[in-house]
């Protein structure tokens, strides 16, 4: 294991870079917390002294990856996550800085509870922490916050989590006024008086199952309401999740306009869809719902021609409290951190989606759109990497979860690719035995 003090040399690797569109042989040198050479450069050069040797025997070493959505308890309800609890998960998923939802208790939406966040973190976390802030004070759609102040205190952007802001007024308003600040919006696109009371998609499954639907109209009528404004304000937006194509034909098209936008897909709707469900399995019940086959391909598409951006693990941790419900009253959400890579090399081993591009939408992208130094190998660069073998087969057991709450939506599955170390700041903070 490699010691934070102690420079590291990474050798006869496949160097993945996708913020330097790299993929080569080659080796990787890290000192100080930084990458001082990554690429095939670097396997003429002499490792710094007193450095750790290293031979990954031709693993892949990429950036780390950063995710843009995920959810913890603390505060609040530390029983289902802790920060170090996810920040353990994320370590064994090569995911190096996770970006926090603000739907915590107390909300974050004051300035003195990101401190809170960052210092904790700092405290207890193994990973890198990106609280996002609250849009509207309390989570409640009516009354802006403090965008400015949460800014400065270290939110990396804003939003409302998993619930919409239902008013094109307010919506308007917070889009100004973070335009003014620089500030990213991040929302979740569903319309809440049409979604009603859908448990999941709208159609002849849900209707077979006897389920409330949840049409995607839902989606895109809400994310075009969201595109107008952001064509009427000229602010800055991401759309938290789409899961149908229309949704991704609205984002394209929005592209195309030249608005300041981009969208994240859920690596549960890269990889899995309605019939996954089966006989009413609470794990598989998110938001938003999983839907039709032909979406799930329309989504793996705009992946691998760039309309959308990003990739998310979706990780909402749900304990047996709720989520052992019949189906309708389960909660919504799934875990991810540990599995988001190892899914989403699935696209990869079926040749919709190359390498280079999937680890884009995991790492330089979202950090790019946050505006954070993560994401990238470049020399001088925090020495944030993940080390992993895209073929190794593996099973996922679930008493081997290191998140609190064990709802993932792949237990028993077989994947084809495994994280074997995940450095932070140039310590390992996962090393696979």
């Amino acid at each position: 294991m490699a010691d934070s003090a102690r420079p590291v040399a990474l050798i006869n690797a496949r160097v993945m870079d996708p913020s330097r569109n790299l993929d080569e042989a080659g080796s990787v040198f890290v000192a100080d917390g930084k990458i001082l050479a990554a690429g095939p450069q670097a396997s003429t050069d002499t490792p710094p002294e007193g450095a750790e040797v290293i031979d990954v025997k031709g693993a892949v070493v990429a950036p780390g990856l950063v995710d843009m959505c995920v959810s913890v308890g603390e505060p609040g309800a530390e029983h289902r996550e802790t920060l170090a609890s996810a920040s353990e998960a994320a370590a064994a998923g090569g995911v190096t800085t996770i970006v926090t939802l603000p739907e915590t208790n107390p909300v974050i939406d004051d300035p003195a509870l990101v401190d809170f966040l960052l210092r904790r973190a700092r405290d207890t976390a193994l990973v890198n922490v990106r609280p996002m802030a609250a849009l509207t004070k309390g989570l409640k759609g009516e009354e802006m916050s403090e965008i400015g102040l949460l800014g400065e205190a270290g939110a990396v952007a804003f939003t409302n989590g998993h619930r919409s802001i239902a008013s094109s007024r307010t919506m308007r308003r917070l889009l100004t006024y973070a335009r003014d600040f620089g500030a990213l919006v991040i929302h979740h696109t569903e319309d809440p008086e049409l979604a009603a009371n859908g448990v999941m998609n709208e159609g002849l499954n849900a209707s077979w199952k006897g389920l409330s639907g949840s049409p995607r109209e839902a989606e895109f009528i809400m994310l075009e309401r969201d595109l107008r404004l952001v064509a009427l304000t000229r602010g800055r937006y991401h759309a938290q999740m789409i899961s149908c194509s229309d949704s991704a034909e609205a984002i394209r098209q929005a592209k195309r306009a030249g608005l300041d936008v981009t969208a994240a897909v859920s690596i549960n709707h890269l990889t899995l869809n309605e019939n996954d469900i089966g006989p009413y399995r609470t794990f598989f019940k998110m938001a938003p719902p999983l839907r039709e086959e032909d979406d799930r391909q329309a989504m793996i598409g705009s992946l691998a021609d760039g309309t959308i951006d990003i990739v998310v693990s979706n990780h909402d941790p749900q304990d047996v409290e709720t989520k052992r419900h019949p189906f309708a009253e389960a909660e919504d959400g799934a875990i991810g951190l540990e599995t988001l890579l190892a899914a989403g090399l699935r696209l990869v081993h079926s040749e919709d989606v190359p390498l280079l591009k999937l680890l884009a939408a995991m790492t330089c992208n979202p950090a790019r759109r946050l505006g954070i130094d993560a994401g990238t190998l470049r020399p001088g660069a925090p020495a944030d990497i993940t080390v992993f073998d895209p073929d190794r087969p593996w099973i996922l057991d679930e008493t081997k979860i290191r998140s609190k709450s064990k709802n993932t939506p792949f237990e028993d599955a077989r994947f084809s690719g495994h994280v074997l170390m995940t450095i932070v700041a140039g310590r390992t903070v996962y090393n696979y035995a």
